[in-house]
């Protein structure tokens, strides 16, 4: 597999206050991805990796078919977003990972997901 600019990917986290215990070690962050398809052709999302760190450098691998139960089609000039959740034992961490894809010759290429941050408000300023 190789990597392919014609697919972007934006993220934006948000910690979600209301089903977070901070005082049981439990912070929870949603986080909306969007895919453009920047390309002439279809390409379509088979699986994703995610490597999650938290702030005490402990990592947890994800990995399965497609984002949130589908394998979206993503037709040129066209977007795919959706959004998901991660739990945190700590305040503050990363994700960051990759989208396995195929174009429309089924060539499988790679998408990386570049790092971005998980962390409660008063943490970022």
């Amino acid at each position: 597999m190789i990597d392919q600019p014609r697919v972007s990917v934006q993220v934006q986290s948000i910690y979600i206050q209301a089903q977070s215990v901070p005082e049981s070690e439990r912070f929870v962050f949603s986080y909306t991805i969007t895919i453009r398809n920047m390309g002439r052709f279809n390409v379509q999302l088979l699986r994703r990796y995610w490597l999650i760190t938290n702030a005490n450098g402990r990592q947890t691998e994800v990995q399965g078919e497609g984002v949130i139960g589908e394998q979206p089609l993503i037709l040129p000039g066209n977007e795919f977003q959706y959004t998901s959740g991660a739990v945190l034992e700590t305040p503050c961490g990363t994700m960051e990972g990759h989208y396995e894809m195929i174009d429309h010759t089924d060539a499988a290429f790679r998408v990386q997901i570049p790092v971005f941050r998980l962390a409660i408000p008063k943490l970022i300023n």
